[in-house]
């Protein structure tokens, strides 16, 4: 009686992390190591510390209030973060949270497209959009 469910736990295991491995998110990252190869020379690969850097900010030339992608997402990306207008809940950054969370090339770059101007001021590259999402990633 046990054995099912223990195979069926395994199963889902196992299915999550072929998800976690490859699939939509590492084919959004190879488009976007393709992209930072065009658009900056020598580019070497993405890094998770340049990823956490642009998350926890703070950051200049954006609005005052969202100096950082941590000032509506907080400073962990495992929690729930909030609007800081709205006050509506953000649902955590961490894909070891929500794993869903950078599969959807479209919504992927609405986001970077409406928030980068917000906290950086300027669109983001396409290293920097690498970046964030290898770092978050990772937690």
């Amino acid at each position: 009686m046990k054995l099912p469910l223990i195979l069926a736990a395994a199963a889902a295991l196992a299915a999550g992390s072929a998800f976690a491995a490859g699939g939509p998110r590492a084919a959004l990252l190879d488009t976007l190591a393709a992209q930072a190869a065009k658009e900056t020379p020598g580019f070497a690969g993405f890094s998770a510390e340049r990823g956490r850097a642009l998350y926890l900010g703070p950051h200049a030339g954006g609005k005052a209030e969202t100096n950082a992608c941590a000032a509506c997402h907080t400073q962990t990306p495992t929690a729930t973060g909030r609007h800081y207008k709205t006050g509506r809940d953000i649902p955590p950054m961490a894909v070891s949270v929500v794993p869903k969370r950078f599969t959807d090339p479209a919504e992927v770059e609405k986001r970077f497209e409406r928030d980068c101007p917000n906290v950086l001021g300027c669109a983001c590259t396409a290293q920097e959009k690498g970046d964030f999402i290898t770092y978050l990633s990772g937690q």
